[in-house]
């Protein structure tokens, strides 16, 4: 049976959605995960990818730059990894306390620095592939637009559509 907003005092919002709070906040815990999901799973790959390097033959071949270069690179991995997972722990520390709209606020902060720790990995990895491939500046030639890109896609068009929907007013 459909909540009437104008009449049911649990319906705080008037968005065209017909859900309490505790519903709001269910349902956006349940984005918050799934979005955990898909970043988890990308970082996973590039962490086993970067960890099986260190046991290749042309790993000695390595410049002492490039072996920091790399301990860098697993670092933001494994920080990646524990920025991404925080919500959950949070999660199960909670569970059952009446808090979810907290934990949601806190997951949301921790997949913000988790797609940033994500990006300077995958720009990173890209661009430590290139180098120790090509050498010279073929890093550099990877890194810069693929940090555009990200900057494009995960930054700028983010803002432009949100600017375009304060000022016109549209909510979908």
């Amino acid at each position: 049976m459909p909540v009437d907003r104008d009449t049911d005092p649990l319906d705080d919002r008037v968005d065209g959605r017909d859900e309490t709070p505790e519903e709001r906040a269910d349902r956006n815990w349940n984005e918050v995960l799934q979005e955990l999901r898909v970043l988890q799973t990308g970082t996973q790959i590039l962490t086993g990818f970067l960890l099986a390097l260190a046991f290749q033959p042309a790993f000695a071949d390595l410049s002492d730059s490039q072996r920091t270069v790399y301990l860098g690179l697993v670092l933001l991995s494994a920080i990646s990894s524990i920025v991404a997972l925080a919500p959950v722990a949070l999660h199960r520390v909670l569970f059952q306390q009446r808090a979810k709209p907290a934990v949601v606020r806190y997951g949301h902060g921790c997949l913000i620095t988790a797609l940033l720790t994500v990006s300077v990995l995958v720009v990173g990895v890209v661009a430590f592939v290139f180098d120790v491939v090509l050498g010279g500046s073929a890093g550099w030639w990877a890194l810069i637009p693929l940090a555009v890109l990200i900057l494009a896609l995960w930054l700028i068009a983010p803002a432009i559509m949100r600017s375009r929907i304060r000022t016109n007013g549209e909510r979908r």
